[in-house]
């Protein structure tokens, strides 16, 4: 069992808040801002709720700690966490990645899963993190047995971090009896469906597989989101099949397209006229720079200088709600990470020039991210925002950035303070 919170405490702190999460009512030019767009204020709460934003004077030292919300993690995948060490992948390439993920779930078990779910969400608390949705393997292991293990840590750890949890199977799956069995459970627990659309695959049979997927969600108001064009080859080809299919549908829950690399590659006029089509939709998108660097567009003894990598500016000026993630978690598809936002921050801000004193720059970790999650507080701080926050030891976006930074976890105004070993009985 996870332990709770103690009451809601009061507390104020004088704080560097980024300009772009300020929210309704606040003029930023009423507090003293710094070149990066950093506002000084002090930041007033009471039983876990924001009661006042005040101005810092301009002839007084701005402060040395910068505030965000509590992060949020958009695209993980918790059940394969950690196993880079007993399942490496050590060329680097997606068929390696595949091939090392189907050996660990021939290991794979229930407690395995839990403990490595435990494991992610426990070091993500410590981070900062407080939403996560995770992609869960759904073959191979007894699916429900696996699903339910899981529903059990969504709730355990509930009062800490949201887990949202999407059902990651072959598209094939969700035309069988099974498949559709399975769905509606996956659907009644609060779970998204989800699938894989990379090329090479048939086009007729894979349009009709993602049109039984989509009628399936609608049927069951179910939201979906799938791995589409992970490739280096047929720039935007999952993209283009999927806007044929929602041109032919009422489309009645939310959709969210995870990686959309190989759109990177597209000649900027059919760049601009899919990301049109997708903001027409109301597709969202998650880029996942770190995973795609690595994996993508390898060659041997060759330096790629040209990567598929998610066009984020190019579908945010098209509209299109664009968040960044993590993806993989030292696990045979990328080597590295540990559920660190701010890690994932300053390494966006040079693969994806995501700069975060612009405001296109921090919404794919902020406001973006929790909108297509669907969470009920998008993380602009105003007046009555929940006290969740994170607060670095820096003042600048430099220094937060640079170092591994000092920080302290604000929850419903409470520090936190517990370590994992203390958070499971």
């Amino acid at each position: 069992m996870v332990t709770r919170l103690k009451n809601q405490q009061s507390g104020c702190l004088d704080v560097l808040i980024p300009r772009g999460l300020l929210g309704n009512g606040l003029d930023a030019l009423s507090f003293p801002l710094m070149a990066d767009g950093l506002c000084s204020l002090r930041i007033v709460w009471s039983q876990g709720l924001v009661t006042s934003l005040q101005p810092i004077p301009h002839n007084c030292s701005p402060p040395s700690k910068l505030v965000l919300p509590r992060f949020i993690e958009p695209h993980v995948h918790i059940d394969k966490a950690f196993t880079w060490s007993n399942f490496p992948n050590l060329g680097g390439t997606y068929k390696g990645a595949y091939e090392a993920n189907i050996n660990e779930h021939k290991t794979r078990s229930v407690k395995r899963v839990c403990a490595r779910a435990n494991q992610a969400l426990s070091l993500a608390l410590n981070n900062g993190v407080r939403a996560i949705r995770s992609h869960i393997d759904c073959f191979g292991l007894d699916i429900q047995k696996n699903w339910d293990s899981l529903i059990e840590i969504q709730h355990q750890w509930s009062s800490f971090v949201g887990l949202q949890l999407v059902a990651l199977a072959p598209l094939d799956y969700w035309l069988t009896d099974e498949g559709n069995y399975f769905a509606a459970h996956v659907a009644q627990t609060g779970g998204l469906l989800g699938g894989v659309l990379v090329p090479p695959f048939k086009k007729k049979s894979s349009k009709y597989a993602i049109h039984q997927l989509i009628s399936l969600a609608n049927d069951l108001s179910c939201g979906v989101d799938l791995h589409i064009d992970e490739s280096a080859i047929n720039p935007g080809l999952g993209i283009k099949l999927l806007l044929e299919v929602l041109d032919q549908i009422d489309l009645k829950v939310s959709i969210t397209c995870s990686h959309v690399s190989s759109m990177g590659l597209l000649a900027p006029n059919t760049l601009r006229c899919l990301a049109n089509r997708l903001a027409k939709h109301r597709v969202n998108v998650v880029a996942l720079p770190l995973t795609n660097a690595w994996l993508l567009g390898r060659q041997s003894r060759v330096t790629p200088v040209k990567r598929p990598f998610a066009p984020v500016s190019q579908l945010q000026q098209s509209g299109v709600l664009v968040a960044v993630g993590s993806d993989n978690v030292q696990d045979p598809w990328f080597p590295l990470g540990d559920f660190d936002p701010l890690s994932l921050m300053s390494m966006s801000l040079s693969l994806a020039q995501l700069a975060p004193w612009n405001r296109l720059g921090l919404a794919p970790f902020t406001t973006s991210a929790a909108e297509i999650l669907g969470l009920e507080w998008d993380g602009t701080i105003e007046k009555g925002c929940p006290a969740d926050f994170v607060v670095i030891e820096a003042s600048s976006w430099s220094e937060a950035l640079s170092v591994s930074s000092r920080r302290k976890v604000i929850i419903n105004g409470e520090y936190f303070n517990q370590t994992p070993a203390e958070l499971i009985n």
